[in-house]
Order: C-alpha cells, then structure tokens, then sequence
C-alpha cells in the first residue's frame, strides 16, 4: 500500500483487520454477539488524485459515518442495509458501524442526474455515457432527465474504476441482479435528490454498492452496503450556484483539488512525483465543508 500512503491499519482488541482502502478500514469481529461480522470503520484520511495525505481533515470519520446512518433510516421502505449495529469498541466510537458480512456485487451502482466528471468526458467523446445515448448540445451541468444509471466495474485499489454497459454487467452478475440494482440505485437517488433539493443542494450524482445475503431457506436479498450519500461518494452542489456550462464547486475534497492545481501549491501533477501536504487553511476549509454538507441534509448541528 506504499504507492497510495495508506498507513497501518490500528489494531482493535476483538477485531481482526481484513483490508485498508483510501478512508476505510474494515475488520472482522471475533467476539461478542456480532462475531463472524464486520466492523467498519471510517478513518479521518483524506485522498486526492490517487494520494492518500498523511494530513488528516478531524471529525471526518464522524461525520462520514453519520450521515450515512441518517441516509440509511431514509430508504428503510426501498432496500435493506448492511447495518447491524452501532455499538462498537470505543476505540472508534461515532465512527464505525457492525455490518452484516454479505456476497458484494463487483459493480459500482452508478446514478446520474447531472452530466459532469466523467460522464460528461464520456459524452463529449461519442454522445453516449454507458452505453446511453443522451440528446446532442448538453454542456457542464446539463440535468439529465430522467436521471440515469450508469454502472462501472471495480477497480483495484489506486486503479480507476471504469465505466461499463447494462448490458456488460448483466453478464457479469446475472440479469435478475443487473436489473434489481439498477431498479434500487434509481430509486434511491431519487428520493435522495429530493430530500437535498428540499435542503437547499442538488445531489449531481452518487455511486452504491450492494451486497446479496442468503437466509437458511436460500432465499436471496440484494441488500444496500458500505457508505451512501456521503460527500466522499456523492457531488452534491449549492442550488443557487447551479449553471449548466459553469464547473460548479462541491461538497466535498473539491477545495483541495483545486488548491492541489493552483500555483499556490507548487506541485506540477505531470511531472508524477506526491503532492504537497496541505496547509491548516486548506485543512479546516475541506472540514467546514464536510460539517455544512451534513448539518445542510440533516438538520442537526455537528
């Protein structure tokens, strides 16, 4: 994990550590009620361009973990969740949850109400994204409707993820899968669309992840897992700001990127080598945006 600056994973009395990504660390308990599950753990780390910084942004964890139980409660009558408990060792306390340990689909469920990132590199190359042709002229910002679902295979860590077809996952899960998550991932993002319209944001686009779990009768369940609807997997923009064919700012690491790019930085990203750690201003402007994207949703002050 060298090339990504992802540190050592903490050791957790009665858990034991399974894998490290970008934010996350992810254990499997050995004791109490919940042994054999998951704990999950949302780090303050922070990544950009494919670094993980050893700078973190405080309360990030928090925050992410949070809002993610928020969001959970909001889709209770769409889509089962992986979330079993928030009971946790208190060594990470308010930052991790115990999830059920559950078969995870290799597909990033994408959703897309807005055409931006790389959706819009996509379109502006052949007119389609996915696989789906869109109407011609869109720009920047474009609202797509109605919103549309645009998978992507899962990449390595420090790999892109990269965009794929319905029909390219509909072989590689199954058709009765492929159909069900794209049913799920439309309907929970636009109910969270919404929900953050009624607050003032536009959710431009997000990305799921779902896990299938077998009861003793094997019955299957596609169920909602790992983080949703937190800046770090979602843009979401200001609805003031929102200007088909302007870069709108988001809630997210966006002021960092931007900081990374500016001649302040110093740092030339083509020449390969890691960027620069981030200065307290750069710090605390990242963290404010993060509390403002999670008290905006929410209502509840951090």
């Amino acid at each position: 994990m060298a090339e990504l600056n992802i540190p050592p994973a903490p050791a957790i009395p009665g858990a034991k550590h399974l894998h490290s990504g970008k934010v996350r660390d992810l254990y499997e308990l050995e004791e109490g009620p919940y042994a054999g599950q998951l704990l999950m753990v949302a780090s303050d780390r922070i990544s950009a361009f494919d670094h993980v910084f050893d700078t973190v942004i405080p309360d990030k964890g928090e925050i992410l973990t949070r809002l993610s139980l928020w969001w959970f409660e909001q889709f209770e009558d769409l889509v089962p969740t992986h979330v079993l408990s928030t009971e946790v060792p208190a060594a990470v306390e308010g930052r991790a949850v115990v999830a059920q340990k559950l078969h995870m689909l290799p597909v990033e469920c994408v959703a897309r109400g807005y055409l931006t990132g790389s959706g819009l590199r996509e379109y502006e190359a052949t007119g389609e994204v996915c696989g789906i042709r869109l109407p011609a002229g869109l720009v920047d910002g474009s609202r797509l409707t109605p919103p549309i679902f645009t998978p992507a295979t899962k990449a390595e860590l420090g790999d892109h993820d990269e965009n794929v077809t319905y029909e390219y996952i509909s072989k590689l899960i199954g058709e009765d899968d492929a159909a069900a998550v794209r049913r799920l991932t439309l309907a929970v993002y636009q109910r969270a669309d919404e929900i953050a319209r009624g607050c003032g944001l536009i959710l431009a686009d997000t990305k799921f992840e779902f896990g299938v779990r077998q009861d003793d009768l094997g019955i299957r369940t596609i169920v909602l897992a790992d983080e949703v609807l937190t800046p770090d997997s979602s843009r979401y923009w200001d609805a003031s700001q929102w200007h088909p064919g302007a870069a709108i700012p988001s809630f997210d690491k966006d002021v960092i990127r931007r900081w990374l790019l500016s001649p302040e930085s110093g740092w030339d990203r083509a020449a390969g080598g890691p960027p620069p750690e981030l200065p307290e201003e750069i710090v605390a402007r990242t963290r404010a945006k993060y509390v403002e994207a999670y008290e905006k949703l929410t209502g509840h002050r951090f």
